[in-house]
């Protein structure tokens, strides 16, 4: 006798049926939900890493200011500083990454899906325990997102918070290396039928770019974060100079390409967004591809650009290796502005963070170029011009790609587009809030306020425009309250069936990602719904101007 088995209600073909609920977000090995994961981690820490740093304008917003005490102070801008850069920017553009790369070349997952889960959960286990400093007797770290030694050596952070922050970034750091190894090994050799290299999207070259910096310099950061634990546990380490500059060169190996790890991702999707409601092709694609390459290059040999002031880096060649930066980037905002000049524009929400990001960024650029010169460098280091700069390219540039990203695939997300006043609101508010803060920085820096002080004296001179900085710290608070209430209504109305579906492809956008339904099925094409033709990097386009059908097909030119 032999017994039938079990039918097959769910139609798996007899496999093993996933978990449901939160444990089969938890294990999950599908790249979409591992993706949307580590995206809406880096969210949630970006609004409390934004709390932080109210609670430094606050201190600041007067002199002689007494709302947080020296060290409270000291530990909160270090891990706003280190939360911000290990724990939000880079995870939000691997995670970016890891969602969209397989749907943009047609593959039915990413590579090494359980590993990608495992990096992830490193993500989050180092940020709980960077995070959970708090908790300790002495509070956090409070050295910096750099921490030089032997400022952090046990002697003068002896904080169990000091060592909880090395081993959280190391473990976020690691979670990180293995995402962006699955993301880079899936778009070489995952890719779809007709996908040569030349018709990757721009997004998954600037991933290529992204993920061969996270692997050839984030183990710099994992050596120096070695050698500073190795240093805490035998003070005799940091003794010698030898080993305190050898820190130095080994973190800014890191600390400098990891710039461009928070930034090309979010150029690509400002890239892509600039394209599709331009209603043509990227300009200049194939120069732009090659442009990424060369930067990655290029910055990961002018690491020693952030050491002028300490007399131990050969000024001539990191000066001319940064100004060289200019030929590549000049090359990618020429495509840019060449997609947008001619175009028939469109100006929803994405479009508009997408053209904002345009000369926010070049300010963070041009002052970039500013501080790679070594006469200028030596007035402004360690001063807050230094602090506007770096907040120029990273909040005024890098973050409103994100949005631009975040209001462009969320219907690809969703199904459902987010609110279009409230995403209105938000933007201008960012763009107010943004430049009333971070511009007086670079006066403030000018005139000589230090960074990293918790006060400064009535008679410095410094009042008026560190009021002007807090003022605008406080419009950015509303910016992020607007932002966050449009996504939990949008959600809310969402799961109560009130949103109207957005479609599959509601922009007319131009990349496979929008051939498929939205949200994407588990793998990601459904029967029925191949992946079309790839004759180029823009194949939805093609398709309409084959068919005659979209707008944005009767609308493209150029090559």
């Amino acid at each position: 006798m032999t017994v039938a088995p079990p039918a097959d209600k769910e139609g798996t073909g007899g496999r093993p049926v996933a978990p449901s609920g939160w444990l089969g977000w938890a294990a999950s090995t599908d790249h979409k939900r591992i993706g949307l994961l580590t995206v809406a981690t880096s969210l949630v820490l970006l609004l409390l890493m934004g709390v932080l740093a109210l609670l430094m304008r606050g201190q600041l917003a007067q002199p002689d200011g007494h709302f947080l005490d020296p060290l409270t102070y000291n530990q909160v801008f270090t891990i706003h500083g280190s939360g911000m850069i290990y724990m939000v920017m880079t995870p939000f553009a691997i995670g970016m990454g890891v969602y969209l790369v397989p749907l943009q070349i047609g593959a039915p997952g990413i590579a090494a899906p359980r590993l990608t889960l495992l990096g992830y959960w490193l993500y989050v286990l180092g940020a709980v325990m960077m995070l959970s400093g708090f908790a300790t007797p002495n509070g956090a770290h409070a050295d910096g997102w750099f921490s030089y030694p032997p400022m952090a050596d046990k002697e003068h952070s002896p904080s169990i918070g000091s060592d909880l922050w090395i081993g959280g970034v190391m473990l976020a750091t690691t979670g990180v290396i293995i995402m962006g190894w699955a993301v880079l090994w899936t778009v070489l050799r995952r890719r779809a039928r007709g996908m040569t290299m030349l018709r990757l999207p721009v997004f998954c070259w600037s991933m290529i770019a992204t993920c061969l910096m996270v692997i050839g310099a984030f183990p710099a950061l994992l050596a120096a974060l070695t050698l500073l634990a190795v240093g805490r546990a035998d003070a005799s380490v940091f003794a010698s100079n030898v080993w305190n500059i050898g820190y130095q060169h080994l973190f800014w190996f890191y600390g400098h390409p990891v710039v461009y790890v928070m930034f090309f991702p979010f150029l690509a999707a400002v890239a892509e967004v600039l394209a599709v409601f331009s209603g043509r092709r990227f300009f200049g694609y194939k120069g732009t591809a090659l442009s990424l390459l060369v930067f990655a290059a290029i910055s990961m040999s002018v690491w020693g650009h952030h050491m002028f002031a300490t007399g131990q880096a050969t000024n001539d060649y990191y000066s001319l290796t940064s100004i060289t930066l200019l030929v590549p980037a000049g090359v990618e905002y020429f495509g840019m502005v060449g997609t947008v000049l001619g175009g028939r524009l469109r100006f929803p929400v994405p479009m508009l963070f997408a053209l904002a990001f345009i000369p926010q960024f070049l300010i963070g650029g041009l002052t970039g170029i500013m501080i790679g010169t070594p006469v200028i460098d030596y007035h402004v280091t360690d001063s807050y011009f230094i602090v506007a700069h770096l907040h120029y390219v990273l909040f005024a540039g890098s973050a409103f790609g994100l949005f631009a990203a975040v209001y462009y695939w969320f219907p690809k997300v969703t199904g459902v587009m987010l609110g279009e006043r409230l995403g209105r609101l938000h933007f201008w508010l960012l763009v107010i809030g943004t430049n009333l803060t971070f511009l007086p920085m670079f006066a403030l820096g000018y005139l000589g306020m230090p960074r990293r002080v918790a006060t400064y004296a009535t008679f410095d001179g410094f009042a008026w425009l560190n009021l002007l900085a807090s003022v605008g710290a406080g419009v950015l608070a509303l910016a992020m309250t607007a932002f966050t209430v449009n996504v939990l209504w949008t959600l809310r109305k969402a799961s109560l069936g009130r949103c109207e579906p957005a479609g599959d492809n509601p922009w007319d956008a131009h990349t496979l990602e929008w051939a498929t339904t939205s949200p994407p099925p588990r793998l990601n094409f459904v029967p029925g719904r191949t992946v079309p033709p790839v004759t180029s990097f823009a194949p939805l386009l093609d398709l309409g101007q084959r068919e005659g059908g979209t707008p944005a097909a009767k609308e493209a030119s150029g090559p």
